[in-house]
């Protein structure tokens, strides 16, 4: 059995970090905040933090790589093999809250997991995924997205994207309002059907994909204008996205029930958001058309 070369996937997700913070960065008008930490039970991280910048009123991109000597339980309901095992754990995050709400919101990730015994096997996978949350639905945007998604995964399989997408509707949907997030993209996890490398690469191939699916809709959009009724729509809406982390998002319980950096597990929730009693869109606004329209899970390529 191939053994998983960790240290490359740590190197990938350092330079992706970088990568992307360079094109969030406003031209250089902007300093990324950053924060290295270490994790008393093994392992730390690197968390960068925009604010108030042109584009973006908060973005956050966050790398980790932390190990332990036993699994929390949120890990190992679903795969009680895993009891016992020593871990590693490493990945990359992301969340854009954009300024303007006629630019979606967009959230990423690419993990690496990794569980060893003495003699036994490792058991590894790959994890990750993008998803975007419009407050204000556009198909070009829609399309172009779910088109770009796509685009990643076929090389490695024709029915990743189909399969994928729907683990992405499914998971990134809020019960408690019988309502989607947004309007879904990618979700994988316990990835290793492909061996090592070649699901290394699928990863990687996700992970460089999201500029591509992200930056020419935010173009498209940054200058839209747009008034207070938006600004109030995009605040409540916002107010789902917290309450899908807080409440649904396996990665915040993870992070938190292993010991994670609070501050960095957190750093994905947006700098204001808004919850209004009982509140209804009107019928025939562009604000229903979100609901009607956007968040029904639907093809989009």
């Amino acid at each position: 059995m191939t053994k998983p070369d960790k240290e490359g996937v740590k190197t990938y997700l350092a330079s992706l970090q970088d990568s992307l913070c360079r094109a969030f960065d406003d031209e250089g008008r902007h300093v990324w905040a950053e924060d290295k930490w270490e994790r008393e039970g093994g392992g730390g991280g690197r968390s960068r933090v925009l604010t108030d910048s042109a584009i973006m009123e908060k973005a956050g991109i966050n790398i980790s790589h932390i190990s332990g000597s036993s699994l929390p339980a949120s890990a190992t309901t679903h795969r009680p093999e895993l009891a016992g095992r020593r871990f590693e754990a490493m990945g990359l995050s992301l969340v854009m809250h954009p300024r303007n709400p006629y630019v979606p919101t967009a959230h990423a990730n690419v993990r690496f997991f990794t569980a060893e015994r003495p003699g036994a096997d490792p058991v590894w996978w790959f994890g990750g995924g993008y998803d975007l949350t419009p407050y204000y639905g556009n198909i070009e945007d829609c399309c172009h997205w779910h088109r770009t998604a796509k685009a990643a995964c076929d090389p490695f399989s024709e029915e990743l994207y189909q399969r994928f997408k729907k683990a992405c509707d499914d998971y990134f949907f809020l019960p408690h309002r019988k309502e989607a997030r947004g309007i879904g993209g990618l979700f994988f996890d316990d990835f290793n059907a492909l061996g090592f490398d070649q699901s290394f690469a699928f990863m990687r191939s996700v992970g460089d994909s999201f500029l591509m699916a992200y930056w020419p809709i935010v173009e498209r959009r940054l200058g839209q204008v747009y008034g207070e009724r938006e600004r109030q729509f995009q605040l409540y809406r916002r107010g789902r996205y917290v309450e899908f982390n807080l409440v649904h998002d396996r990665g915040t319980l993870f992070g938190l029930q292993t010991g994670g950096r609070t501050e960095s597990i957190l750093m994905s929730l947006p700098p204001t958001a808004n919850w209004v009693y009982n509140w209804h869109p009107e019928k025939g606004s562009a604000e229903a058309d979100l609901y009607d329209t956007y968040l029904p899970p639907r093809d989009w390529v």
